[in-house]
């Protein structure tokens, strides 16, 4: 009783984790959670990393910062500011999330627990959990290639200046939860067979081992669709917003044009702006304006929080309908 009331105070009064910043390690980030090697991995970042910093090697592998951080402090489960994220890169880390699931974790799974269980086709339990197994993963199939060709698809128009009068997110994000729910309630049912109803012959490790590997990923993907409810559809519906509020229509002739004089741009900014629309990378663009790099990836994010315009294709366009660089410079390219 004494011990239980005891660790429990110990645990009230301990403060709340404080959230990564870019002047951290990034192998202090992976020491305090090991999860976020997978966020690396979908991110682009390569181990070999040394002591550098997080804003450092975002710069060098051309992440934006703000969206590996906010992304990282989500799945850590610290305080998550994803005000100033790049839709565009978090799309693409939903993406390649979604290969990592279809194309190597879940076959990878059904490999080990074939190995684990007798499928010879003489034990019928065996064939059930197959069945089950193969029903959810078809399930996690069908939920994210309805994410990469519908929800992603729009997203990406989105981006562009196009608006959908078919279509918001808000559809989306209407029925995602009941789709988790359902992924969740598959997955309990598998869990559930394997542990009360599968006799074990030998011992088992396997079967222990690939229903560990089973859990794991039920909590991967969990927590890759908590990404989704928390940080990407907040970010689409604040796109969205910034379309409507500036006048733009429901079709691909009415793209939102930005207001130069009303954004505020300074010089550098401009300059910069030209040099992102001429193809040129943060480092690069530091070369040509005599910059640092964590300079250039400052005046990126504060262009991106001044046009609300999230991809290089985006300032591309800006830069052309607001003569920061003529046709002929981006043909060059």
């Amino acid at each position: 009783m004494w011990t239980k009331f005891h660790s429990q105070s110990i645990m009230s009064i301990q403060p709340t984790p404080l959230a990564y910043r870019a002047g951290d390690k990034m192998r202090d980030l992976i020491d305090d959670n090991g999860a976020l090697l997978f966020v690396l991995s979908r991110f682009g970042i390569p181990l070999g990393f040394g002591d550098k910093t997080v804003g450092d090697i975002c710069a060098m592998q051309g992440v934006d910062t703000d969206t590996f951080i906010a992304v990282a402090n989500f799945t850590s489960g610290r305080h998550c500011d994803s005000q100033n994220i790049s839709l565009a890169q978090l799309i693409e880390y939903l993406r390649k999330a979604h290969i990592w699931f279809l194309e190597f974790n879940l076959p990878a799974i059904r490999r080990k627990l074939i190995e684990a269980i007798d499928c010879s086709g003489k034990d019928e339990v065996a064939l059930l959990i197959l069945k089950f197994y193969d029903d959810y993963v078809a399930e996690v199939r069908r939920h994210m290639e309805h994410e990469n060709s519908t929800v992603f698809a729009y997203v990406d128009a989105l981006m562009r200046g196009y608006l959908n009068r078919d279509y918001t997110i808000e559809t989306f994000a209407a029925k995602h939860s009941n789709r988790d729910s359902r992924l969740a309630d598959k997955l309990a049912e598998l869990k559930n067979v394997i542990i009360r109803y599968y006799p074990q012959v030998g011992g088992g490790d396997l079967l222990h081992s690939v229903l560990f590997d089973i859990i794991n990923c039920e909590s991967d993907i969990a927590l890759h669709c908590l990404v989704e409810d928390n940080i990407f559809v907040p970010a689409v519906k604040r796109a969205e917003q910034s379309l409507i509020s500036c006048g733009a229509g429901y079709g691909e002739d009415d793209v939102c044009e930005q207001d130069d004089s009303q954004e505020q741009l300074s010089k550098r900014e401009k300059e910069i702006i030209a040099c992102i629309a001429k193809g040129l990378t943060s480092k690069e663009i530091a070369d040509e304006l005599c910059l640092s790099v964590h300079t250039v990836t400052t005046h990126r994010r504060n262009i991106t929080s001044k046009l609300q315009i999230h991809t290089p294709a985006g300032l591309t366009i800006y830069a052309i309908v607001n003569k920061l660089v003529s046709i002929e410079d981006i043909k060059l390219q």
